[in-house]
């Protein structure tokens, strides 16, 4: 499919493999999985496509397979601000989607991505009809509730370390984005742009993660090895000791 087209023209059925890595699909009774199987539809977007844009109607819910996109504030006027990264395994967009509202915020792939998308009919219908749905739905917010506090928390802070640390520990999340696993595919300028530091800053603050066994550099990487215990050096900074 020509990369030069826009989106959703590129957008094709989804195979057996992809199918089967949507976490929420396979808890649906089997009439709401064939329902829900029809109407998804996966692309691959190219560095640099929007696939939300501040002030346009929510017209999907998206999930991502493979890649690594970015929601942030950029053309909203003022200084940019990187609210956060989407790997692989997640699925945004629910509470735009349950108001129906415009979007406030913009979703930028960062690199070669593979995004799958639901229809908003189709989300709502599944809403009104499916409790496991409701109960995935019910979760994502939840979760995000919950990692969106930690990250006003530590955006207080003028540490860059913190900052670091607390952007590995949300990507890591095991329930907002199962696809992850044990190993980020992330280049240190890609962590950069979502930490909002630069990348000589961002490579010293993985390092000091590194010599403390909390996470690997790897090629074309980080793997985290203790995340209990990076998720407790982001709530140590939080709560004002000194040790990191």
């Amino acid at each position: 499919m020509p990369m030069h087209l826009p989106l959703r023209d590129r957008a094709r059925t989804l195979s057996s493999a992809e199918l089967a890595g949507i976490p929420w699909l396979s808890t649906l009774d089997g009439a709401d999985q064939r329902f829900a199987t029809d109407a998804l539809r996966v692309a691959t977007a190219k560095a640099g496509d929007i696939l939300c844009r501040i002030g346009r109607p929510v017209t999907w819910w998206f999930g991502v397979i493979d890649g690594l996109l970015k929601m942030s504030n950029d053309s909203a006027g003022g200084a940019p601000i990187t609210f956060t990264g989407v790997p692989p395994g997640a699925w945004f967009g629910e509470g735009t989607l349950l108001k129906r509202e415009a979007y406030r915020y913009n979703i930028e792939a960062l690199r070669r991505s593979t995004v799958v998308g639901l229809p908003v009919e189709t989300f709502h219908v599944l809403l009104g009809r499916s409790i496991p749905f409701n109960r995935f739905v019910l979760n994502q917010l939840n979760e995000r509730l919950g990692q969106f506090i930690a990250a006003r928390e530590i955006d207080r802070l003028n540490d860059p370390d913190s900052r670091v640390a607390r952007s590995l520990a949300a990507l890591f999340h095991p329930v907002l984005y199962p696809g992850v696993g044990e190993l980020l595919r992330i280049t240190q300028q890609e962590l950069a742009y979502l930490v909002g530091l630069s990348r000589q800053r961002t490579n010293e603050a993985l390092h000091t993660l590194q010599n403390q066994s909390l996470i690997r550099i790897e090629y074309g990487g980080v793997r985290v090895l203790d995340l209990d215990g990076l998720r407790m050096c982001v709530a140590a900074k939080a709560a004002g000791e000194d040790e990191f």
